[in-house]
């Protein structure tokens, strides 16, 4: 048998919703009750629980002997050393993906869907069934993998945060956010409720939920909606972030001209925050993993250097 081509399997998951209401609720027999007083199913929570952790322990026994395994919790990802000799097998939603993606440097990740009953998956090409052949054909055979554009916002200290599907830039809680954004040789001062600034692979996301309330507004005003090409939605590897700023207000300190459009490397999007207090910038939702975003500070967001590598079956 060849040399793996990897070191270690890093198997990331999270809790499940049993995990979170015995987090809660201190015991299980007091989540039970709790629910089943609130007229709730507590038996649909159990049979999910115990499927993702049949789920889980297929894939740990799928590992070969020989190679070192390791089990974390999502919780525990932004913290985490990876090895550049890491693969990363993922167990649980799509967001489980987006989530540990972005802080990868291209170590590849093995996504597997723990229920398809439940989940529609479009990051999750593997079972448990299939999850054992295709680690197999990963550690020993050639790497098949599909590329996905991350995006990377850089504050002028220098801190950076990556984003797989898109970021929030704008004030905490989203209430009205002020700063100055400049594209190329645009630049305005606006206050709105937050820009989001989408990849190809969120452009099926957040940024559709926008294109949708957009389209609403100007047929309801009268107007003719041109929907973009391909309904908006970009290649996962395509080099080009979409943003767009989000319920502008135009006043007489404020404009609303630079309100949507599609940017590269050569001409960043650059965001100075005017916030005394409260701004912020996150990425795929997750609002506890952020940059202050005050006074000051300014953001410049691009496409980043290092790509998301999902594993892809032979014949896709």
């Amino acid at each position: 048998m060849n040399a793996p081509h990897y070191e270690n399997v890093i198997i990331v998951t999270r809790r499940t919703e049993l995990d979170d209401l015995v987090a809660r609720f201190n015991t299980k027999a007091q989540a039970r009750f709790y629910l089943e007083q609130a007229g709730q199913s507590f038996e649909r929570i159990e049979i999910a629980h115990e499927k993702h952790q049949q789920v889980l322990s297929k894939v740990r026994q799928a590992v070969p002997a020989g190679i070192k395994s390791q089990l974390i919790d999502r919780e525990l990802v932004p913290r985490f050393t990876f090895g550049e000799n890491d693969l990363v097998i993922t167990v649980g939603q799509d967001g489980l993906v987006s989530n540990t993606a972005k802080y990868l440097t291209g170590q590849p990740i093995l996504a597997v869907n723990p229920d398809p009953e439940l989940f529609d998956g479009v990051l999750l090409p593997f079972t448990a069934e299939s999850v054992e052949q295709q680690l197999y054909t990963t550690l020993y055979g050639s790497l098949q993998a599909k590329k996905v554009t991350l995006a990377q916002a850089e504050l002028s200290d220098g801190q950076t945060l990556m984003a797989f599907n898109d970021f929030f830039i704008g004030a905490i809680s989203h209430v009205s956010a002020r700063y100055r954004i400049e594209i190329g040789e645009k630049s305005e001062t606006q206050s709105s409720s937050g820009i989001i600034v989408s990849t190809g692979a969120g452009s099926t996301g957040w940024l559709q939920s926008v294109y949708a309330g957009a389209a609403g507004v100007i047929e309801a005003l009268g107007g003719k909606v041109v929907p973009p090409a391909n309904g908006g939605r970009l290649n996962w590897d395509t080099e080009q972030l979409v943003y767009s700023v989000r319920e502008p207000f135009p006043s007489i300190a404020t404009q609303a001209s630079i309100v949507h459009g599609a940017f590269t490397n050569r001409t960043p999007l650059k965001i100075t925050s005017q916030m005394a207090s409260n701004g912020v910038i996150f990425s795929d939702g997750v609002e506890a993993d952020y940059l202050e975003f005050n006074s000051g500070a300014e953001v410049t967001l691009s496409t980043a250097t290092n790509k998301a590598m999902l594993v892809v079956a032979a014949n896709d």
